[in-house]
Parts: C-alpha cells; structure tokens; sequence
C-alpha cells in the first residue's frame, strides 16, 4: 500500500472507504457478517470520510486485492481457513469467540443483540440482576462495550462484577439457555456447547476501557477482597507508559496506524521516557514537528489525553492480537 496515501487513515477508515468503493449492495452484504460494535466503528467512519483522494481509493483496493490473493482457500481446510481469516482479521481473543460460534453452531442471539445496544439501555436492564448474571453479559460484550455499561453500574457492585468475571472459567449450555430465555420477549436464543469467554484477561480488557478514576477505585476494591486476584488482573492491565516495552520496530508500526491528531494529544501527559522512545522512532522532521506541536499546545482536558491514550492502546493490542506486533511483559505476552 502507498504509505503517503494512506497515512492519515486508520484501519477503520480503510475499511469504510472499501465499502463505499463497492457499492450499496455489496457493502450491506459484507456488514451482515460483521459485529454489531464493528458496524458502528465502520458505520461512523464512512459518515464522517471527507477529503478521499483518487490514489487512497487505489492504494486501499490495491492492498485488499494483495490480502485476497495471500489468504485463499485453496487446498486448505475450511475450518483452519475460517481459522486463519477470522484470526487475523479480529485478533485471537475475539476470533476465538466468533469461530466458537461458527463452528460450533451456537446462535445465543439474546445475547449478541445487547450488542447493539446503548450501554445505558444494557445497565438498565442489567440493574437489578443477579451480579453472577451481570458478569456474563458483559463478558460476552466487546471490552469497551463492557467497560461502558459497567460504568452506568451503581459504583459498589462494579469490584464484585469484575471479580466475577475474572473468576468466569467456563459457561454451561444449560447456563446460556436460561439467560436467552429470560429475555424472550425480546431476543431468543439456542446453545449447542459450553462457552468459554470469561477470565482475568477479560476483566483486565475491560478495566482498559475506564477511565483513570473508575480503574483506580475498583482495583483498590478488589485488592482489599483478594489481593491475589487483584494481582493476576493488575499484571494483565496494559497502560499507555507500558508502550515503552515495545521494540523500535513495533513502535514504528504502531505509528504508521496512529492520526497524528491523536498521538499529539495522547503525549500531553506521557512521561519523557515514552515520548523520547517515539521521537527516536520518527524521521527527525517529524520529530521536531512533533515537538513543537507539543510546545505550542495550550491545556487540555486529562479526561481528552486518557480518551487518545486509550485509542491508541486499543490498536495496539489489535496490532498484537494480529501477530504485528509484541507488547511484551505487562498486559501482553512474554518472549524468548
């Protein structure tokens, strides 16, 4: 793909402007097979493109016609296909997830509509459930959904629904059933194997999600219930400053994928050791724009720089889902 084309468009941009490249028809027939969270980003996307040139236009149906031609099903089997695609496309968390559906058969539709829902409209429903209940649905939601809707939760039970998914090792059919059935009236769902979202990862992605404040008391709370769980959880908690655990190479790709806009904004609060690790990653023009940029920046919300530092964390952990790149240590895996 041409890098000057394309370098002000994030992966949710790319995909917006396939969409609108194809056409009406097939771009509904493409966003069916898509998650309700997934639609949304993309949907929002193509509202708001503006300033598309010619050559973005070809640069991303060169790359997409360069993934067709290296991902094909030809004297592969289909489920490790379906594998491969899925993996590489969302990430192995939730490819896991969507394959287990797949595959499995399982269709727990009550469940996948809250995830089009408003996270107000998901807690209101879920206030006066059975905490146990309220940990599985936000489990199954996408961590920022989840992160949401654990936010409109009355502050003292949110430690003990993070507990609970954290502890989540496994959920019965018979379990799955029964929540499908008790909102019948308006979704229905069947299950055909046990599922197995759940953990302290999750509970970790979905802390990711809060802001600064609310990710502060509910781990102090948990820490005084069971410091050892606390624990498990803080050591999968990925932070803005741990990017500074990232290769050069990784970090110059995690760059590539970052507006400009967003980056500038997320190093308002970051510490020298994180911003002089990205400036030794940049062109040194670039870098020097960037240091003036950051010089002649008046104040700003913390609640702003903590929404651009999660944004970027998010695409981090999406490069390292996809094997792009390696976090390492803290929130990611370890390597040798």
């Amino acid at each position: 793909m041409n890098d000057k084309a394309t370098a002000r468009r994030s992966g949710t941009d790319q995909a917006a402007i396939l969409l609108l490249t194809l056409g009406e028809q097939e771009a509904a027939e493409i966003l069916k097979h898509m998650s309700a969270r997934d639609v949304q980003r993309v949907g929002t996307a193509m509202a708001a493109l503006d300033g598309v040139t010619r050559e973005e236009v070809s640069a991303v149906l060169q790359q997409f016609s360069t993934t067709v031609e290296t991902h094909t099903s030809l004297g592969v089997g289909v489920d490790d296909y379906l594998r491969k695609v899925m993996t590489a496309a969302l990430g192995e968390d939730r490819a896991a997830s969507v394959i287990e559906r797949i595959l499995g058969g399982r269709s727990s539709r009550g469940l996948e509509a809250m995830k089009w829902m408003d996270p107000r409209a998901v807690a209101e429903m879920m206030r006066n459930e059975h905490p146990q209940i309220v940990a599985i649905v936000l489990a199954y939601l996408d961590p920022d959904q989840g992160a949401a809707v654990l936010a409109q939760l009355p502050e003292m039970a949110r430690a003990d629904i993070l507990m609970r998914i954290a502890t989540l090792d496994g959920i019965q059919p018979n379990a799955l059933n029964e929540l499908d059935e008790m909102m019948e009236k308006q979704f229905a769902g069947t299950t055909t194997k046990a599922s197995t979202f759940g953990g302290p990862k999750v509970a970790a992605n979905i802390i990711n999600n809060l802001d600064s404040s609310q990710e502060a008391a509910i781990m102090g709370r948990i820490n005084q219930i069971d410091d050892i769980l606390g624990a498990k959880i803080q050591d999968l908690i990925f932070t803005f400053a741990d990017l500074r655990q990232v290769d050069d190479r990784g970090m110059q790709e995690l760059l590539r994928q970052v507006p400009g806009d967003q980056l500038l904004l997320a190093l308002k609060a970051a510490d020298p050791e994180l911003k002089d690790k990205i400036f030794a990653n940049m062109s040194q023009r670039a870098a020097e724009m960037l240091r003036d940029d950051l010089e002649a920046k008046g104040p700003v919300r913390i609640s702003e720089v903590e929404t651009a530092q999660k944004e970027i964390l998010a695409v981090a952990k999406r490069l390292a889902d996809a094997g792009t790149i390696a976090l390492g240590g803290k929130g990611g895996e370890t390597y040798v």
